[in-house]
């Protein structure tokens, strides 16, 4: 006999409607998230195994559903995690209720009508939350600079850019207010926070490079060049497994860079990329892009880089990095496939792309 469990999942309490085969609801209500509510609900299904019932859940992905599947996993029930971006019939419901919740998710789940979401490994899941922490505190860190520069100037000192990248730097700029009375005091306690985040930010990279060590699609990703741990640990960590995509493309739209299709009838619609996916995924192949990018001497006669300059040239920067990242991202996946390095021999201009290139050019200048 099977059961079909709903779970209506929240951050103080979670709602439970249970159906057997016949569909009756056997058993509802409402649990705590905590290890009282947890276990009670645990017991529960403990009981249905004994009495011959095979057991399934469906819950929704939300911010704590790891930590819901890791209590449920040890009553060996099977655990669907529902995909919310293509599962509407909950948010669209009319009669929205936390019980209504639940026994649709448990309806359709005894149907096999649920589309899935997949949970990540838990080292990609640690490095995610390494990396969302130091995101945090660089942020703050570069509103604290800003505030730095506008203090400064409105005291008539004007400093560059990157000036107060540096300890040694700011401190340099802290020694100089020493003559300046109510400056020094204003811009004192932000010197002083600028260089205890940078501390932590330090020890939080200190962490996350002991955490990936060892981790060999990281040590393939730093192979690229432009990637350093940060970008890689990024790519690493919200690919999970690369076997999970069946082709480049598959692992495109994972990352949100595939372009809208809209196919219907006789009409075909191309729009810009969905930017579906994790937006730190997406930004961590823009940021390869810049890094090869930066690394003229190194990338100049790549063809993604010819082609990414030809392309400026009539789409503009901004579309051309997007369409760079694309590649880059395919480029990606075979490394990560593969498991072999960057191979620098591969990313030689085509000569006949060179040649049509070189008689475009020409036709231009002659028109």
């Amino acid at each position: 006999m099977k059961m079909s469990i709903g779970v209506d999942l929240h951050k103080t309490q979670f709602t439970v409607c249970c159906l057997s085969e016949d569909r009756k609801v056997q058993e509802s209500g409402i649990y705590p998230t905590n290890e009282r509510g947890y276990r009670a609900f645990t017991d529960k299904m403990f009981h249905w195994s004994e009495q011959g019932y095979e057991s399934a859940v469906a819950v929704e992905s939300t911010g704590n559903t790891r930590h819901f599947c890791n209590q449920v996993i040890k009553t060996g029930a099977m655990i669907t995690i529902v995909n919310t971006m293509k599962f509407k019939v909950v948010n669209e419901s009319v009669k929205k209720t936390d019980r209504h919740d639940a026994r649709t998710l448990a309806e359709f789940l005894e149907k096999d009508m649920l589309p899935e979401s997949v949970l990540c490994s838990q080292e990609s899941e640690d490095i995610r939350r390494l990396l969302k922490s130091r995101s945090v505190l660089v942020k703050a860190l570069v509103s604290l600079k800003n505030q730095v520069h506008g203090l400064l100037l409105g005291y008539g000192i004007e400093t560059k850019r990157g000036q107060l990248q540096s300890k040694k730097e700011r401190q340099r700029i802290q020694d100089g207010l020493a003559d300046q009375g109510n400056a020094a005091r204003a811009v004192k306690p932000l010197l002083d926070t600028i260089d205890k985040i940078s501390s932590q930010v330090k020890e939080l990279e200190d962490v996350l490079s002991d955490i990936v060590r060892e981790d060999k699609d990281i040590a393939l990703l730093k192979t690229i060049p432009g990637v350093g741990l940060i970008t890689a640990a990024t790519v690493r960590a919200y690919t999970d497994d690369i076997n999970r995509y069946e082709s480049a493309k598959k692992y495109a739209a994972h990352a949100g860079l595939a372009p809208w299709v809209q196919n219907s009838n006789k009409t075909i619609h191309h729009g810009h990329i969905t930017k579906r996916g994790p937006s730190a995924l997406r930004t961590a192949f823009v940021q390869i892009v810049m890094g090869m990018l930066r690394l003229k001497n190194k990338t100049n006669g790549y063809w993604i880089i010819q082609k990414y300059q030809i392309m400026k040239e009539h789409k503009g920067t901004g579309k051309s990095i997007i369409a760079m990242a694309r590649k880059i991202n395919t480029i990606v996946y075979a490394i990560l496939k593969h498991g072999r390095p960057f191979d620098p021999s591969k990313m030689e201009p085509d000569p006949k792309y060179l040649e049509m290139s070189k008689a475009a050019k020409l036709y231009v200048l002659a028109i």
